[in-house]
């Protein structure tokens, strides 16, 4: 069996090469997130649809990592309409070779 060992960068969609790799990494922790709070919230998928704004099979995308339709200023939305509210915070990741 082969084995290969990629060092990434902490980043997935920068590490394919995929176009706005730094946008796809934030919305997919927003995503994240989301999930975090419908699961602490014990809402089933359509109780978060109803919250959220959106139909429940858009959940269940949105939970399965199908985001691509949604901007990151929306996911911002279903973040306040699920109760989280709070500060956003961007910390650059210090560079190892300095």
């Amino acid at each position: 069996m082969l084995r290969m060992k990629q060092t990434t960068r902490g980043n997935i969609f920068a590490d394919l090469g995929l176009p706005n790799a730094d946008e796809h990494a934030l919305k997919a922790r927003l995503v994240i997130y989301i999930d975090k709070m419908v699961e602490q919230a014990g809402l089933t998928q359509q109780a978060a649809a109803k919250k959220m704004g959106i139909s429940q099979p858009d959940v269940s995308n949105l939970l399965r990592g199908r985001f691509e339709g949604f901007s990151f200023e929306r996911l911002l939305g279903f973040v306040r309409a699920l109760g989280g509210g709070g500060e956003i915070t961007h910390r650059e990741k210090k560079d190892a070779s300095a």
